[in-house]
């Protein structure tokens, strides 16, 4: 299959402006998903999708593809389903060749080695439309309805190793087809669940206060690798 990775990497952030840029340790946060994708693949693959010329310059300076999103699809409210499929109208105005689409989000600056590859065999194996990476999640979790809690997923006094597996959707990797994508659709309704439990997971940069964990993990776990 003909592959291409997308990063898309929106300018403005409410809840953490500036994010995508952000130092983190001696690189901009979106230099690690960057440098990540090009372990796996050549630089003529890899696209950041951009609304901000100063993320699109620093993907310029790594070597890689940029695309220039238009203003309408920058908003908090747009969906990357939509700048994934405005993505492969680029690619069909431009005779790229796209099968399906791989999408590494810019909050995930940290992935276990060889994750791309091993996704890849396994969606080309399964047969499926898109697939995309979870991690199990043992909490016991319930809502608060008028200052009353409910349980949602265990019942009163069960224990956390007695419960059925769940599993949270981490953010490092989705791998969807073009057609579904032109469907607006990221996860298609046979998606294949692929499970990576690595302290990486649980690195999601949405809020300033995120760094200090990602900083710690940074520190004491990949750079001593």
């Amino acid at each position: 299959m003909n592959y291409q990775i997308l990063i898309p990497a929106r300018g403005g952030s409410k809840r953490f402006p500036g994010k995508n840029l952000y130092q983190l340790g001696e690189l901009p946060l979106i230099a690690y998903t960057i440098e990540f994708a090009l372990k796996s693949f050549k630089s003529d693959i890899i696209w950041v999708n951009s609304d901000d010329f100063n993320i699109l310059n620093e993907a310029k300076k790594m070597g890689i593809n940029i695309t220039k999103r238009p203003q309408n699809l920058a908003d908090d409210e747009t969906p990357t389903s939509e700048v994934c499929k405005y993505q492969i109208s680029e690619f069909e105005r431009l005779g790229i060749k796209c099968d399906a689409l791989i999408i590494l989000q810019v909050t995930s600056p940290f992935r276990p080695s060889g994750l791309i590859e091993k996704c890849i065999s396994i969606f080309e194996e399964s047969g499926r439309d898109s697939l995309f990476t979870v991690t199990d999640f043992n909490k016991k979790i319930g809502f608060i309805d008028r200052n009353f809690y409910f349980p949602a997923n265990y019942t009163p006094g069960q224990r956390s190793q007695d419960k059925k597996n769940e599993y949270f959707e981490n953010g490092l990797l989705y791998i969807t087809k073009v057609e579904a994508i032109k469907k607006k659709l990221i996860l298609t309704e046979n998606v294949y669940p692929y499970i990576v439990n690595d302290i990486s997971c649980f690195v999601d940069i949405d809020y300033p206060e995120d760094i200090l964990w990602a900083e710690f993990v940074l520190n004491r776990v990949y750079n001593k690798k």
